[in-house]
């Protein structure tokens, strides 16, 4: 232990921390507290870990970052350098690290074309690295202090970590308290790779025994007293840096006597004090230099700051200063570099920050967020703000938002800015916010602008603008955020083109309760007012409302509007309008049933929201791509990626409601009822007048059906009816394709037959000449339904033929299946049994090809009652259980009862007993509590299995 002495009292965590280095794929995160050892230990470990024949590849997250994604990760795989196989050996993809890593060049594949589709292309980014590190073979990955981390290193690592490379061992260190969200290493949470070791390794301070140890080693002596052990743990809290340090000050005296003597106490500042007195004028001016510049600097940096290119050598061989890769050299510790810089007189610190910003403005290109650090501790507070606008705006051009509204955070907290600064300042972060994800603590500060009773009438209305706009339109506040919005737009009777924005914010009509008419009258409104300005942000923000509105009603002059939007624009704010709109109008689409245009304005927005920082439009698109992979069929592997984005997403709830309501309908067609009611719950219908209303209609749609699965007629009646008055209300009926057919089959089993007829009727009328091709469909299956009812079969047939012809070629598979199965009900209702039973098992058949296990089951039941015998064909994949005993074991394991089993798949209860009992002994269980665990053991993919809920 004496080669590491830091790591007294570590024997635990550096024997936790070898494991994971060595048995890959795994992941250890270090934390604890500055100086308390991280980076020892995991160098200690490393030690081990290169003996044992493992690369080590180290990454550095930095505090004054610059928005270069995904940098700490490509610093480290610049030491992949001759231990990778040749080129014709990789895999292709890595080859789109090429313009990355250029020091790999030579040993990289061919760049492969570039994609058009931002995420796709941040995929690809993704795979290359797995696949370099795959390929580098048994491989340590350490990236320190992760709490500086960009959201693109943190994407990046998530990934990592989800899929670690089979030979990967992936190391973090961070200060849990300075995480950007309390408790995440990685910003946000994420579910573990089952098959990689992972370990959590708390380092806490050292206790006084410990502390002893520790010091007796450095002083090289085993006869401390106790009483300097506890005294110089009372000073050091037991941090190890802080210890070492203290020790090591003690200079040539190395008796315990002399911390005793001292008189002060020998904390870190008195410890680097003590070492900058041996040094020579020109290695602390150098010394000086680096603790001015904060992060590890070359030569000509240093030699610029200090205003002497001499003393860097005496510094290092000092030990008062580390070399680090690529030329740099800074202080071993953060704690280090402060001590030092608290030791600096205050007129030669303001001087050595003129002298850093004359150094780092030369640079191209500039250093911004340095630039705006070192000119605030100048005192030049035109520049400060110069530089501090000018990095938030380049932040926020290259995407990173995150980054620019922190900027501006943190000069809005400063209590150096002047007053008629600091509003300007928080209107930015609220415009940015608008499209960004920072929403909870820029509603704060907007709030706090607001309490000045001294802002004038235009600065009021702006802040309570954005306001508004935020609580509106990110956070579906409908009670607060419309009344806002309108006194804003009161405010603002000077300024027409915000006051524009605003109206066009309110005549979106998918919140609320306001009807259409109120909403066109806003909209009008705002095209007149922002005809009367100049500004081309409002305009492309008013005309990408318009569009929307357009698209929403379902009229035909939407393309004629989308056509208009600037979405190239050489502003990246005008392009950020136009990213919102678009991302709007593929949500939309997706509801219409045109899902060939939501695919084009999807892929068009996500590459505007991403280029401009839009996130939270892009977050909405995502969240899209979910409920449009669920209606167009695409369920393989759905669940997951909607529990996914659920995590991911967390902070802006708003994005999630697409993945509830996916999770939802995917439980419903399984027969999960708990689950579906929870999540078709959480997509908008626990809060009925906030939620988001397309989508509200449709939760309520799968609420209904669930409540008729059950048998439970009079909250299916209760909830078609409240369902029902939202969609009359707001007049959109385009809206309602997913709750007219679930409706109108309530009412008809609650014996209101005239109001199902009522609401059929009033819904043709409401998307008559509309383009709007799922309502369409709706409309003659819920036409065919009242056929069906009213005993005109072959009427019915004929409604139900044309709704699954429509649904087959949008295409809604699921539905078209649905479709099929009541035309089957009238053909058997007409005595054609043939024709009944093709479709009964052509419907079967898409519906088990979709995982709807449950409607296969119901089809499966309505053939048996037609004396049609179903064959059943084991396919060599499925193991020891049939697929029939895999539905019932997936429900025994959710805990379900024999009498629950039999009515979710249509089966007799003495059927489900034997099915029971023959998977028990298949499984070699003796209880149902072991089901869960055995599917897993006899290799039942993860989404047949039992998901949460």
């Amino acid at each position: 232990m004496r080669d590491w002495p830091g790591l007294v009292g570590r024997d635990a965590a550096l024997q936790s921390l070898r494991e994971a280095m060595t048995a890959p794929p795994s992941v250890a995160l270090v934390e604890g507290e500055p100086g308390i050892g991280k980076t020892t230990l995991v160098h200690a470990a490393a030690v081990h870990a290169r003996a044992s024949g493992r690369s080590l590849l180290l990454g550095h997250c930095h505090q004054l970052r610059e928005p270069f994604p995904y940098g700490p990760v490509f610093e480290a795989l610049r030491d992949l350098m001759g231990r990778l196989p040749y080129p014709d050996k990789l895999n292709p993809v890595t080859g789109a690290l090429r313009g990355h890593l250029p020091e790999l060049s030579d040993v990289l594949p061919v760049a492969p074309a570039p994609l058009t589709d931002p995420d796709a292309e941040r995929h690809r980014l993704f795979r290359a690295v797995h696949g370099l590190l795959d390929a580098a073979g048994p491989t340590v990955l350490v990236i320190e202090d992760l709490h500086w981390a960009d959201d693109g290193t943190q994407d990046l690592l998530r990934f990592l970590r989800r899929r670690p490379p089979d030979g990967l061992s992936l190391v973090m260190t961070y200060r849990r308290r300075d995480l950007p969200a309390a408790g995440l290493p990685l910003g946000s949470a994420y579910r573990h790779a089952p098959e990689a070791t992972t370990v959590v390794i708390p380092l806490g301070p050292l206790d006084a025994r410990d502390v002893g140890t520790l010091a007796a080693g450095l002083l090289g002596r085993d006869d401390l007293p106790s009483a300097f052990a506890t005294r110089l743990h009372e000073r050091t809290s037991g941090i190890p840096f802080l210890v070492e340090e203290v020790v090591r000050s003690l200079g040539d005296d190395r008796s315990p006597e002399a911390l005793e003597h001292a008189g002060v106490p020998l904390l870190l500042r008195e410890s680097m004090t003590e070492q900058l007195a041996r040094l020579s004028p020109a290695a602390l001016g150098t010394v000086r230099a680096a603790a001015v510049l904060r992060l590890p600097s070359g030569e000509p940096q240093l030699a610029a700051v200090a205003g002497d290119g001499g003393g860097l050598l005496e510094a290092l061989a000092l030990g008062v200063l580390h070399e680090y890769p690529g030329n740099r050299y800074g202080f071993r510790h953060a704690l280090a570099q402060e001590a030092v810089y608290d030791t600096i007189p205050g007129p030669d610190r303001r001087m050595a920050h003129e002298r850093a910003v004359r150094a780092l403005s030369g640079e191209d290109p500039p250093s911004l967020v340095q630039l705006t650090f070192h000119a605030r501790r100048s005192g030049d507070t035109n520049a400060w703000l110069r530089y501090g606008t000018a990095a938030a705006e380049r932040a926020a051009a290259l995407g990173d938002v995150a980054l620019a509204i922190q900027l501006l955070e943190e000069m809005v907290a400063d209590p150096g800015l002047p007053g008629s600064e600091r509003v300007a300042l928080v209107l930015t972060m609220g415009r940015l916010a608008v499209a960004g994800l920072s929403v909870p603590r820029v509603t704060r500060l907007l709030k706090q602008v607001l309490t000045d009773n001294t802002l004038s009438r235009d600065l009021r209305g702006q802040a309570r603008l954005a306001l508004g706009l935020i609580l509106f339109a990110q956070m579906g506040d409908m009670v607060t955020g419309p009344p806002v919005i309108l006194t804003a737009v009161e405010e603002l009777d000077d300024r027409p083109a915000l006051a524009a924005r605003g109206l066009a914010g309110l005549a979106m009509p998918w919140w609320g309760t306001e009807p259409l008419a109120v909403h066109e009258k806003w909209m009008a409104r705002a095209e007149e007012l922002v005809a009367t300005t100049d500004d081309p942000e409002v305009s492309a923000a008013v005309l990408g409302n318009r569009a929307a509105l357009a698209m929403a009603m379902g009229t035909p002059d939407a393309s004629k509007l989308i056509a208009r939007l600037p979405a190239s624009d050489p502003s990246a704010a005008v392009r950020r309008q136009v990213a919102r709109a678009y991302c709007n109008l593929y949500d939309l689409a997706a509801t219409l049933g045109l899902y060939g245009e939501a695919d084009d304005l999807g892929r068009v927005g996500r590459t505007l929201a991403l280029e401009t920082g839009a996130f939270f439009h892009a977050n909405l698109a995502e969240g899209v791509d979910l409920r449009l992979a669920w209606l167009t069929g695409r369920w393989e592997g759905l669940g997951a990626r909607a529990a996914t984005a659920i995590e991911q997403f967390e902070e802006t709830p708003v994005a999630t409601l697409d993945a509830h309501f996916v999770i939802g309908r995917l439980a419903l067609a399984s027969g999960e009822w708990s689950e579906a009611a929870a999540h078709l719950h959480a997509a908008g219908l626990d809060e009925p007048h906030a939620g988001y209303l397309p989508l509200a209609l449709a939760a309520s749609g799968g609420l209904i059906e669930l409540h008729l699965a059950r048998g439970e007629e009079a909250p299916a009646v209760v909830e078609a009816v409240r369902a029902v008055e939202r969609l009359r209300g707001k007049g959109l009926w385009v809206w309602g394709d997913q709750l007219l057919v679930p409706a109108v089959n309530a009412l008809l089993r609650g014996g209101m037959a005239e109001e199902a007829a009522d609401l059929t009727a009033g819904f043709a009328d409401g998307v008559v000449g509309r383009r709007a091709p799922s309502s369409a469909a709706a409309l003659d299956l819920a036409r065919g339904t009242l056929e069906a009812a009213a005993g005109r079969h072959e009427a019915a047939a004929a409604r139900f033929a044309l709704a699954r012809a429509a649904y087959a070629a949008m295409p809604q598979p699921y539905a078209a299946a649905r479709a099929g199965e009541a035309e089957a009900g009238s053909n058997l209702a007409l005595g054609d049994r043939t024709a009944a039973a093709t479709a009964l098992a052509e419907a079967a058949e898409r519906f088990a090809a979709l995982g709807a296990t449950r409607d296969a089951a119901r089809c499966r039941h309505a053939l048996r009652e037609c004396g049609v015998a179903i064959p059943t064909v084991r396919r060599k994949s499925e193991g020891v259980l049939s697929p029939r005993e895999r539905e019932v074991a997936r429900l025994v394991a959710l805990g379900r009862t024999n009498k629950e089993i039999a009515e979710v798949l249509f089966l007799s209860r003495r059927t489900v007993e034997t099915h029971v009992a023959t998977l028990l002994r298949k499984l070699g269980v003796r209880s149902r509590t072991e089901v869960v665990s055995a599917l897993a053991a006899e290799g039942v993919p993860a989404a047949e299995r039992p998901g949460p809920g």
